[in-house]
């Protein structure tokens, strides 16, 4: 399927109205960036929640909610307006990035599409050192004292992204700071941040996330305390 306007599939809005790229224009500008993000993450299901019938995350939680950007890449549209929205942090909060670094293996392609669109150059980070050929972590070119910025797709806790973020540093570059698409808004994860001393920008958030999916009706008004309840405390939710 085709990505989506207004809940329907876009080759079939286009057809049905004459002026439909001036109304889907004017839709998405009526909505914060944060919530028109957020519903292309609800409309190719890159999120799904189910607050009765939780996912396990590999950590052996429990979660009412999964994510998988990954799935945006396979929706033409939808993929390159979280790009532009992406490109458009990218300049507002981080003007002064000379490097971007992909996150392996879900930030590869976002911080590559980034890094095309700015003209900026561009390297990945591998979970650890190749075990063959050269043995990198971070695979391209670079210099160090380089000003770089880390893209990834999801922020959890942040453990993983802030690995990214010593490898970098280590390498002698300087870690400005880092853009995801979405970030779940623990606690835990600001305060590792703020300790680290790298600014994080997502593109939205749990909170804004669950307010359109009760607002869309993906979800109950009923499960809104519940849902909300899980992000303030993952770990005591019913089931861990």
């Amino acid at each position: 399927m085709d990505d989506f306007v207004n809940g329907r599939p876009r080759k079939l809005f286009l057809r049905c109205c004459r002026y439909a790229p001036l109304r889907a224009t004017l839709y998405l500008c009526s909505m914060t960036n944060e919530k028109a993000v957020a519903e292309k993450l609800l409309q190719v299901s890159a999120i799904k929640l189910s607050p009765q019938q939780p996912f396990t995350w590999a950590s052996g939680w429990k979660s009412p909610i999964y994510c998988d950007n990954r799935r945006i890449l396979s929706f033409p549209y939808s993929r390159d307006f979280i790009k532009s929205e992406m490109c458009n942090v990218i300049f507002t909060h981080f003007p002064g990035a000379e490097l971007l670094a992909g996150v392996a293996t879900a930030g590869i392609a976002w911080g590559a599409m980034a890094a095309d669109q700015l003209k900026l150059p561009y390297v990945y980070v591998r979970p650890k050192p190749k075990e063959h050929g050269m043995g990198n972590q971070i695979e391209g070119f670079y210099t160090a004292g380089q000003k770089v910025l880390v893209v990834e797709d999801l922020v959890s806790t942040g453990k993983s992204s802030l690995q990214v973020c010593e490898v970098l540093r280590a390498a002698g570059l300087e870690v400005v700071g880092m853009v995801s698409i979405f970030t779940y808004g623990f606690e835990a994860a600001a305060t590792a941040f703020a300790d680290a001393g790298i600014p994080l920008h997502a593109l939205t958030n749990y909170p804004t996330l669950i307010e359109l999916a009760v607002e869309k009706g993906v979800v109950s008004a009923a499960d809104h305390n519940t849902l909300l309840n899980w992000r303030n405390n993952p770990a005591q939710w019913p089931g861990n």
